[in-house]
């Protein structure tokens, strides 16, 4: 038995008219995925399929929870999951998943596996950046990240300073290059 196989979805034995299908999401599922950011999962899936005219209209509702690290303070934080997918599914000649609103599947295909549009439909509600809300991280963390940047704008403070310094001394060239400027410029009636 593979890895998921719970999330085949048996096409060719439909009749016409609507099916509803349940899955859950779990903390086994991303690792399945190898997607460590998620350290847990409880989501729920419900998915209806309208098969008429040799096309099946699939709607998935996902709704539930993922469990990530903070990138901030490295606390576990818990984001909702709730979203919706839709997609049309019809048998073909060859597989072809090109369109987003249209995927053809091979005639011999009895089975169509939903498990990476779930994944893909969960991987993209969540953000890029996982942190908590203001206020909400770990405060001993918060406190030491407050303190070390405290002590990096210190440091790129002093930088910024020894930079000015070293620039307000004039370079010797300079002066040279200015005293010609103001010889040609002086008398226009020269040349």
């Amino acid at each position: 038995m593979g890895k998921f196989t719970a999330y085949k979805l048996p096409l060719k034995s439909l009749g016409v008219g609507t099916h509803e299908f349940d899955y859950k999401l779990d903390k086994q599922f991303f690792a399945n995925m190898e997607y460590a950011d998620v350290r847990d999962a409880d989501i729920d899936v419900h998915l209806i399929v309208d098969y008429h005219n040799d096309i099946y209209h699939l709607d998935f509702t996902l709704t539930g929870m993922v469990t990530l690290l903070c990138d901030r303070c490295l606390d576990d934080l818990v984001l909702p999951i709730d979203t919706t997918y839709s997609i049309n599914v019809e048998y073909g000649d060859d597989y072809n998943d090109d369109s987003d609103d249209l995927m053809i599947i091979p005639e011999s295909d009895n089975y169509l596996n939903v498990a990476y549009m779930l994944y893909d439909t969960v991987v993209l509600v969540i953000p890029i950046k996982h942190v908590h809300p203001l206020g909400k991280c770990n405060r001993a963390m918060s406190a030491l990240l407050k303190k070390h940047r405290a002590q990096g704008e210190d440091a790129e403070l002093e930088e910024e300073l020894m930079e000015g310094i070293e620039d307000a001394t004039p370079d010797p060239r300079w002066d040279a290059l200015k005293g010609l400027g103001s010889d040609a410029g002086s008398d226009p009636s020269a040349e």
